[in-house]
């Protein structure tokens, strides 16, 4: 939790701009000045132990759903009741989030700092070897079963979801949906990846199963979002956006059903095509996950960029 004296930086901010528009004749002209919120893009830094690990640009909100979540998908560790503490400390430069650990992954964590510091690095940050960049998602368990109708009403039930993005058209969102609850979570950031393990330690904190339902995007889906997914456990991924093809390849390796191209009108199943059924199936009244105590969104925290010259 944040120190009551910290300055918490805004979601986002007020900025001047000046819209050209079409006059009515064809021409397109500067017509005014106005205002327009944006949302704020802050580094957020991971610290494990005392020390640093990862840097992510991000949206300064869930964000110790972003600790757990984040924890979790890197594989630091096996399920949040290893986090034992969690403490965000803001500045004028950033955020950072100082994770104590349980024992056990706190002796890998440090194993694997020494192995590093041994390495010589190939590009990628916080990555031994390019294996490990398109590393084997684990094998998901579940195999949810959905109507197509559900899927399609799912989606567009997302964008009432998303207070931020409704401010500023600017931000990602991941959901988490159960044919039974419909739309339980959502968490918005400026980065997909962001936005998916702020979800994930949204689902684990409140004690859900990913087994439950399925994760819903905004974005397209690369390699990563599948293995994130995996990792919650959830064998359903819906995305409005075309997936890449080693993300379509990770997903049939984890038993995921992918969809992709998620509209109005339809959607692309990629695969496990059979786990989906013809007709309507109604989700009950939603019952929707709250922030936990202490970490709700700020998001009517706004500043105002200086004027335009």
């Amino acid at each position: 939790m944040p120190h009551p004296s910290q300055a918490w930086p805004p979601v986002f901010c007020e900025a001047e701009r000046v819209a050209w528009r079409d006059d009515g004749t064809g021409a397109v002209r500067a017509a005014t000045r106005m205002g327009r919120a944006i949302p704020e893009e802050t580094p957020i830094a991971f610290s494990y132990e005392g020390v640093g690990y990862a840097v992510m640009m991000a949206t300064p909100a869930d964000l110790e759903d972003f600790a757990v979540g984040f924890s979790l998908s890197e594989g630091i560790v096996a399920s949040a009741q290893q986090i034992v503490a969690i403490e965000t400390v803001a500045s004028e430069s950033g955020i950072v989030l100082r994770i104590g650990l349980d024992a056990a992954p706190a002796a890998s964590f440090w194993e694997r700092r020494r192995y590093l510091a041994g390495l010589v690095g190939c590009g990628l940050c916080g990555i031994e070897t390019l294996a490990q960049a398109v590393r084997r998602p684990p094998r998901v368990r579940a195999r949810l079963r959905v109507a197509g109708n559900a899927i399609v009403a799912a989606m567009a039930a997302l964008p009432a979801a998303q207070p931020i993005n409704r401010l500023t058209g600017a931000l990602h969102a991941a959901a988490f949906w159960t044919p039974d609850d419909g739309i339980v979570a959502v968490r918005e950031d400026v980065g997909r990846h962001n936005a998916l393990d702020k979800l994930i330690g949204a689902v684990a904190r409140a004690g859900r199963s990913g087994a439950e339902g399925a994760v819903l995007l905004t974005s397209r889906v690369s390699v990563e979002m599948v293995q994130k997914t995996a990792v919650l456990g959830a064998s359903m991924l819906v995305a409005v956006s075309a997936p890449t093809a080693l993300a379509v390849r990770a997903a049939r390796a984890a038993n995921i059903a992918l969809v992709a191209v998620a509209r109005a009108d339809g959607f692309d199943v990629f695969s496990y095509p059979e786990r989906f059924i013809a007709g309507d199936v109604s989700p009950r009244p939603r019952a929707k996950m709250s922030h936990p105590a202490g970490s709700e969104p700020k998001a009517m925290a706004t500043k105002v960029l200086p004027a335009l010259g």
